[in-house]
């Protein structure tokens, strides 16, 4: 992003009527700006951050009534002087203050432009402010968390860490070579394949994308089974609402159906799919190949069976090749016919029996899909970020060849190569070691007005 001297405007909530909409600024010029089109009603000039009531004015004519706060630099969002009119929540007035302040010297903002000032003047990392952008988008109280932990500073000190235990080796790799006669070369070069090793460990056990993933997307769990065995009254059941059309009628359901429910704060992304069978029925067959598809990409695969009927070819068929994570008996209600050696061929698999139209079974169920998630907060799960893990295992890689040029017996000042390369990859994450095309990748995701 460029010309970061002008002063930035930009409507910082979400378009559409509301009681309040805000109107931000943020630059050199932002109170200069703001005192051009707001009037205090008490006059004189604004405290900063204090909120100030007044009316917005185009020269001498009142465009609203409204109220306006000033936060002078180094204290705010941007650590520029910032400025913001909270105004009411009409599109059309928003943009009318927008013109109003375009017209007294601002300009638009960018996507995101109010926090990549941020990270410019070194108020946030590049990881803090993506875990800005993962707040705004958070769906769950677990996506919430997640956030809130990155906007802290969680990865950014796991990977600072790890890039002070390198600053350390290259440190203890330059004593050996400047002064070989007293330090031991031999080693100095056990303790770095050492100490590389260790820190390539770490790092990878802190990788987990999956973690990320169903954090900020939901859990994936999709029903299978036999046409008619019960899935859509499940789904109707989990979710407590009549979503599915349910008959009597075998293949009712001809295409996948996803609602979601949360427990726990825990997001659970629910698909009810068509029943696997021959068919040579052109929509249904449509129908059974999307249900193959959510079962091969689903983190939890949900085999329902209805307990009044024995286990038959379709049931298997069900599966599609596939192990199933959880068994459900549904039609607990009726008498049963399946016995246990029948479900034995499934192997040790969680079993849970319900009768989804008495909503009994739910409450086990629900916390039993649920169980399948990484914890909450896992250290195993600090780099749970696709961009975050795939920079940790590209630094895992320089570790690497430095442990393999000690190893072949290379010259020890050959390891400061791969040891700066793991140390500048590690700087990518966090925004230390700059990359313009990764930093104008991560911003360009942002809204604008953030």
């Amino acid at each position: 992003m460029d010309n970061q001297c002008d002063t930035i405007a930009a409507q910082a909530t979400p378009a559409g009527e509301g009681g309040v909409a805000i109107v931000r600024l943020s630059g050199t010029h932002s109170e200069k700006i703001l005192m051009r089109v707001f009037r205090p009603k008490a006059g004189g000039m604004l405290e900063s951050r204090r909120l100030t009531y007044g009316v917005v004015v185009d020269g001498e004519q009142i465009v609203d009534e409204a109220m306006a706060v000033l936060m002078r630099a180094p204290h705010s969002y941007t650590r520029e002087d910032v400025a913001e009119i909270h105004c009411h929540g009409s599109d059309a007035l928003v943009r009318r203050i927008l013109f109003l302040l375009l017209a007294n010297g601002a300009r638009m903002a960018k996507p995101g432009e109010f926090t990549y000032r941020a990270f410019l003047h070194g108020r946030i990392d590049l990881t803090q402010a993506e875990g800005v952008m993962r707040m705004i988008r958070a769906g769950s109280e677990r996506a919430m968390s997640a956030a809130i932990r990155q906007m802290e500073g969680g990865v950014s000190s796991f990977v600072r860490a790890a890039r002070e235990e390198i600053v350390g080796l290259l440190a203890g790799l330059a004593a050996a070579i400047d002064f070989p006669d007293e330090v031991e070369e031999t080693q100095t070069a056990a303790q770095i394949r050492a100490s590389c090793m260790a820190i390539r460990e770490r790092l990878l056990n802190g990788c987990d994308p999956r973690a990320g993933r169903i954090a900020d997307e939901g859990l994936s769990v999709v029903l299978c089974g036999r046409p008619n065995a019960g899935k859509s009254s499940l789904l109707n059941a989990l979710i407590g609402c009549e979503r599915a059309i349910v008959t009597d009628i075998p293949g009712t359901t001809r295409d996948t159906l996803t609602e979601s429910f949360q427990v726990n704060g825990l997001r659970i992304n629910l698909t009810d799919t068509a029943g696997l069978r021959a068919t040579e029925d052109a929509v249904e067959k449509m129908g059974v190949q999307r249900a193959q598809r959510a079962l091969r990409d689903a983190d939890v695969r949900v085999l329902v069976l209805d307990s009044s009927a024995p286990i038959c070819a379709d049931d298997l068929a069900s599966l599609d090749g596939l192990s199933p994570d959880v068994i459900v008996l549904s039609k607990s209600d009726l008498p049963p016919m399946l016995t246990s050696n029948a479900l034995s061929s499934f192997g040790n698999v969680p079993i849970v029996t319900v009768c989804a139209p008495l909503g009994e079974g739910m409450d086990e169920l629900r916390h039993l899909l649920a169980s399948f998630a990484p914890a909450d907060g896992s250290e195993s799960a600090m780099l749970s970020q696709a961009r975050h893990v795939e920079a940790a295992q590209r630094a895992c890689v320089s570790l690497l060849d430095a442990v393999h040029s000690i190893d072949e017996g290379m010259p020890i000042d050959l390891c400061a190569v791969d040891l700066s390369a793991a140390l500048d990859i590690l700087g990518e994450i966090t925004g230390e070691t700059m990359n313009e095309h990764v930093i104008d990748e991560v911003f360009s995701r942002f809204c604008v007005g953030k």
